[in-house]
């Protein structure tokens, strides 16, 4: 696989979308399987533009993804650094995470850390009135 080949492949592993204040990330499917070294630069893509423009509300959309790993926790634990380095006051939480992906948030007790929403709407709606 070429580096140009890496590249897109990690480009089209995240949608990022911002909505004034709020800032939404959904990986796609493909971050599953995604090896450490593209999930890092995967990190680098997403993480330009928040570091750029810190976001209030940083919202992880997973309603694409079923399984989360442990590549995938760090990746999103470096956003909630980043994001809170930036903007100490920013607030970032999960939607539409997967019973699976729940779980795995339960077990390393960041549920405790990033509130879950049932879906990507519920999340906008519950940070709008904040």
């Amino acid at each position: 696989m070429t580096m140009a080949s890496d590249a897109s492949q990690s480009q089209q592993a995240f949608h990022i979308e911002r909505h004034g204040d709020i800032a939404i990330i959904r990986p796609s499917p493909e971050v599953e399987m995604m090896a450490e070294n593209l999930m890092e630069q995967a990190a680098q893509m997403v993480l330009s533009p928040l570091r750029a423009d810190p976001p209030a509300v940083l919202i992880f959309d997973l309603s694409q993804v079923d399984y989360v790993g442990s590549v995938f926790l760090s990746f999103l634990l470096r956003c909630h650094k980043r994001v809170k380095e930036s903007r100490a006051d920013s607030e970032v939480v999960v939607a539409g995470a997967s019973p699976r992906a729940r779980e795995l948030l339960h077990m390393t007790a960041l549920d405790t850390l990033w509130a879950l929403y049932d879906t990507r709407a519920e999340a906008l709606e519950a940070l709008a009135g904040d």
